[in-house]
Formats: C-alpha cells, sequence, structure tokens
C-alpha cells in the first residue's frame, strides 16, 4: 500500500511511536523518519547534549525545521518526539501535510517501557509513574487537539495498532500491501 500523506505518529514517550512506525513503514514501504534520530545527525550529538547546550526552546526549533521540510516531500512515517506537537505551528504543519495519529497509553505502560533508559532529559531525576502521570497530563489537551485520530496501545501488539491505524486512515490491512 502505498502511502498518499505523511503518517505523524505524535504522544508521550513510551507510547510506541518508534515501535509502530518501523512496522507501519516496513507494511506501507514508506520511509521511515524518526524526527529525535534526523535531529541527533544533523547536529552531532545526543539530544540530551542540544538541551544542555542550547536548551530546550533551540531543540524545538530545530523540531519545527525539520516538520515543515516533509511539506513536499514523499510521504513518510514519521515518528516524532515527544513535544513536537507542543506548538501549534508543528501541529498545523503535520496535518498539512499528512495524518496525525496520536498515541496513547497509561503512565504504568509509559514507566514500565522508558524506566531503564538514560537518554530522556525531561525525565531526569523524575523517573516515576506520578511525574510521567503529570506530564502526560499536561500535554493531553495540545495532544488531542493536534490529532487526526486517537488509538490506545496498551496490551495490543504493533500487529493490531497498526492494523487499525491503517485502516482508520483508509489504509489495507497488514499483509495486504
Amino acid at each position: 500500500m502505498e502511502l498518499k500523506r505523511h503518517i505523524f505518529l505524535i504522544g508521550y514517550m513510551g507510547c510506541g511511536k518508534s515501535t509502530n512506525a518501523l512496522r507501519l513503514s516496513e507494511l506501507t514501504g514508506a520511509e521511515l523518519l524518526e524526527m529525535d534520530e534526523e535531529i541527533v545527525k544533523s547536529q552531532g550529538m545526543e539530544i540530551s547534549e542540544i538541551f544542555k547546550r542550547y536548551g530546550e526552546p533551540y531543540f524545538r526549533d530545530l523540531e519545527t525545521e525539520l516538520i515543515r521540510s516533509l511539506k513536499d516531500k514523499r510521504p513518510a512515517v514519521v515518528s516524532c518526539g515527544g513535544g513536537a506537537v507542543l506548538r501549534p505551528e508543528n501541529a498545523a504543519a503535520m496535518r498539512e501535510s499528512g495524518t496525525v495519529v496520536l498515541l496513547t497509553a497509561e503512565p504504568e505502560t509509559v514507566w514500565d517501557r522508558i524506566r531503564d533508559r538514560t537518554d530522556r532529559p525531561l525525565l531526569a531525576g523524575n523517573m516515576n509513574i506520578g511525574y510521567i502521570a503529570e506530564m502526560m497530563e499536561g500535554r493531553r489537551e495540545r495532544y488531542e487537539a493536534a490529532a487526526d485520530l486517537t488509538v490506545s496501545t496498551d496490551k495490543k501488539t504493533v500487529d493490531a495498532i497498526c492494523a487499525e491505524i491503517l485502516a482508520r486512515i483508509g489504509g489495507a490491512k497488514p499483509g495486504e500491501n
């Protein structure tokens, strides 16, 4: 199945954006674009280092530039950084060139998925379910406003999640590409 528009996967860290983006890319034959990886490559440093040296606003500017650069490119599956849609102009640019899919998970699921990770600068010193829940709630409204559709990833396989996404955007089911 060939994509007509980009698929932007948004959501809080640990909701399954990278995992599902990879599988959607495999199913559709579309290019996979990991926003955080692209920024790391372009800057020659890890995201935690970008935050430390230049601050979060600089990092958010890099996200905005990357999203804008996709407008006239061939449709891809894009795994967005957790905060990419916090800027309204980013959400608008995504919706202009693609379908924005919000992946959700319960705070306990997120914590279980990311608790051993050290590459989450926004959770430094706050790796606990309560903080994650608070941060998720603080972003919920903006995530929901940006999304064309919402898919829960709790207790679902990657193939089930991707089948739901493709069915809801009018695509084929896995294996029908």
